[in-house]
Order: C-alpha cells, then sequence, then structure tokens
C-alpha cells in the first residue's frame, strides 16, 4: 500500500466532481453510471495517471463514459450529490493507495454497500474508512497483518494436535 500524494489527491478530487456531477448529467440510475465508470476506458485512464497530462475536466469524463456505453435511462434511483462525490473519491482513493484498478475496486466494494456506509464513515479519514471496509469483508490487504493472521491459526492448529 503506497501513500497518498498531490497527484492521488487531484484524481480523488477529479472522480469525486464527475460522479457528483454524473446525477444531472447521466440520465441513468447512479449504480448503472457507476458500474459503467468503474469497467470504462476512461476509468482505466485515470488508474494510470495519465489523466493528469491533459485538461480534461469532470464532464469530458461523463462524456467519454456516454460515448463508450451510449445513452441509456435504465434505472431510476439517484444518489445524492453528497453520496455520489465521497463514493467517487473513495473508490478512486481505494483504487490509487492499494494500487488496484478500478474494476477491481468495484468488484471488492459495490456502490450499494458504499451508500449503506455513507452516513457512519463519510465523516472518517478515507484510508481509516477503506480499512474498516476490508475488515468487515475479512479481506486483509496488508501482508504483515496477513502473515501474523497465518501464524496465529498456524500456532492454534499446532497446540492441538
Amino acid at each position: 500500500m503506497k501513500k497518498i500524494d498531490k497527484d492521488g489527491l487531484l484524481l480523488c478530487n477529479l472522480q469525486a466532481e464527475a460522479f457528483e456531477q454524473s446525477i444531472g448529467y447521466i440520465n441513468s440510475s447512479s449504480e448503472i453510471f457507476i458500474r459503467r465508470f468503474m469497467n470504462s476506458n476512461v476509468a482505466k485512464f485515470v488508474d494510470s495517471g495519465d489523466i493528469l497530462q491533459t485538461n480534461l475536466i469532470a464532464k469530458d469524463i461523463l462524456d467519454r463514459v456516454n460515448e463508450q456505453y451510449g445513452e441509456s435511462s435504465y434505472g431510476s434511483t439517484k444518489y445524492t450529490a453528497n453520496e455520489m462525490y465521497w463514493i467517487g473519491y473513495l473508490y478512486r482513493y481505494f483504487s490509487y493507495t492499494y494500487d488496484y484498478s478500478s474494476s477491481k475496486v468495484y468488484k471488492i466494494v459495490k456502490p450499494k454497500e458504499l451508500r449503506g456506509l455513507f452516513l457512519p464513515y463519510h465523516t472518517m479519514d478515507t484510508a481509516a474508512a477503506i480499512e474498516r471496509i476490508l475488515e468487515a469483508k475479512g479481506l486483509l490487504i496488508d501482508e504483515e497483518q496477513e502473515l501474523q493472521r497465518q501464524y496465529r491459526i498456524f500456532k492454534k492448529y499446532r497446540n492441538k494436535v
């Protein structure tokens, strides 16, 4: 896991703004938009960090998602602007600090789950919120913690034999 830096924060804010603006710009439900974005070509462009070398803004990102998948009015549930901003920010922070692709992060935690966690977690430090989410799923990403957990299991098993 790497620490967040200036570039990472710029990416987080850009993605969060795109998610927030999607409410008024994209006709589909918020969950459909998030799924499309997280698996899109523009998400791969954001993952690589190359988007920082361009002058693309949030609306341009939304246009690229629409270009790739086409306009859709599927679904009707729209998240609030605050929920969308937080979800977009958290997804990018997770992807950036753990060096995971957007699609991998999307597979780990779905938008409906994040929406349910918005009220208790949105005021927390983003890194702490991600740790809690992973801990609740039983996904220890930290190798040191994982090795310690496996060693405890080994000791428990060895003492029983």
